[in-house]
């Protein structure tokens, strides 16, 4: 990767380099740039991260990341410079305050919004596709956590526009903004599966430190206003999907099938 990959749009928004680029693990690649002397992110979005950019202009900075210019595959994004971390903050002890503001960030994406939705949303039983010949093959806690999401997704509640993704390090401080999101994957579907994916983050150790998982999820329900019962069934199908793109990869899959399955103990299944 080269400066040369983003100049098409340094020289379309006349940017300046600001930092060194970089590549997602979603081979997304990114350079930190200053437009107009402001902060910003340079994005040229690959694969499936391209559909979330109609949702970040939908949400018109409110809760994410302002979009100041977008040419797909490229986007040019408000750049969070704020020094706090929920990864840090997590890692120091913090836990339960970097879960409030994951929930509370997500409250506001979900805030419903005047106007058309915005386009290409991929609706969750779409995004599930790879769970069923997972939990097939491999049977086991992927088999709970089919049969949990097939019923959850028969029988949906409360529709909005989903970030799909966030998590830890998809929400970043952006000082007197409060704290963003960034990387949304652009879904449509229940909200409580929104939450879900926060209880697999930042890592195993994290994450699956006894009683971490059930105090996670009661701040979340608190904060957010979702049914215990219901929120830890689509911790189960989320984690299961998780593991099954993984598995899928030819990956570890440890860390999410933990987490299916002390969410799955949760439950008492």
């Amino acid at each position: 990767m080269t400066r040369d990959d983003f100049e098409p749009w340094m020289t379309l928004w006349r940017l300046e380099p600001d930092g060194e680029p970089f590549t997602t693990r979603f081979k997304s690649r990114l350079a930190p740039v200053r437009a107009a002397g402001t902060p910003a992110m340079l994005k040229i979005a690959q694969g499936e991260e391209r559909r979330g950019a109609p949702l970040m202009a939908w949400w018109a900075g409110d809760g994410a990341a302002r979009v100041l210019d977008w040419d797909d595959p490229a986007i040019l994004l408000e750049r969070a410079t704020g020094e706090r971390s929920l990864v840090a903050m997590t890692r120091a002890g913090e836990d339960e305050a970097a879960t409030r503001i994951l929930s509370q960030a997500l409250l506001r994406l979900h805030t419903e919004r005047p106007g058309p939705l915005p386009a290409h949303l991929t609706p969750l039983p779409e995004w599930f596709a790879a769970l069923p010949p997972a939990a097939e093959r491999h049977g086991g806690i992927l088999a709970t956590s089919w049969r949990l999401a097939r019923e959850l997704l028969r029988t949906p509640r409360d529709l909005r526009p989903l970030h799909g993704d966030l998590h830890h390090e998809n929400v970043l401080d952006a000082g007197a903004r409060g704290w963003l999101a960034i990387d949304p994957k652009g879904l449509f579907g229940e909200r409580g599966f929104d939450y879900a994916f926060m209880t697999c983050t930042p890592d195993l150790e994290t994450a699956g430190a006894p009683g971490v998982l059930a105090r996670r999820a009661r701040i979340v329900c608190a904060e957010a206003g979702l049914e215990l019962e219901r929120y830890l069934r689509w911790v189960v199908a989320c984690a299961g999907l998780s593991a099954s793109w993984t598995l899928g990869e030819g990956e570890d899959a440890t860390p999410a099938l933990t987490i299916a399955r002390l969410a799955a103990a949760e439950l008492g299944l």
